[in-house]
């Protein structure tokens, strides 16, 4: 599966939202999704599998954190993006400045 596939399911998306900035366990995803533990743990399987995630055990509680690195090939393929929106804007502000000034 490549990054898009992954990164398509608006579920998967979510996990990730959840834990970009802290770790959760699965309770926790479960909770904040409103979804069932074994939706959300096929979820979780497809990313760690896919390396968007990794898994500690911590007790009897599996804790999933981020793996940024995988996000990577999402940068490259927006950065041509970026310049073309930044070209764009920057278009806008000067048309605008223009504007103020005036006749």
């Amino acid at each position: 599966m490549n990054t898009f596939e992954v990164l398509a399911e608006p579920a998967r998306r979510q996990i990730l939202d959840l834990i970009r900035d802290d770790e959760r366990s699965v309770g926790e995803l479960v909770k904040a999704l409103a979804m069932s533990q074994p939706a959300v743990s096929k979820h979780l399987r497809v990313l760690r599998d896919e390396g968007f995630v990794e898994a500690r055990v911590e007790a009897q509680r599996r804790i999933y954190t981020l793996r940024p690195s995988r996000l990577i090939e999402v940068e490259s393929w927006l950065a041509p993006y970026r310049r073309y929106w930044a070209g764009r804007l920057e278009a806008l502000e000067r048309l605008l400045d223009a504007n103020e000034e005036g006749p």
